[in-house]
């Protein structure tokens, strides 16, 4: 299943948690704060200023390794 801009991290990392490198390579280091699990991807890419298409094209290339 690919991964969309509307997932919540926790989703995501629950889906895969190989995807938490990914985030943080991208500059997410706040995975495991209680509240950005329950932020989508397009929303914390905003918050921490993030390319949001390049974040998509990384977590959802890991996902069809």
């Amino acid at each position: 299943m690919a991964f969309t801009k509307e997932m919540l991290i926790g989703d995501v990392i629950r889906q895969n948690p190989e995807t938490i490198r990914i985030l943080m390579a991208h500059g997410m280091g706040c995975v495991g704060c209680p509240s950005s699990q329950m932020e989508s991807l397009e929303e914390a890419a905003m918050v921490h200023g993030l390319d949001l298409e390049h974040l998509m094209k990384s977590l959802n290339k890991l996902e069809q390794e």
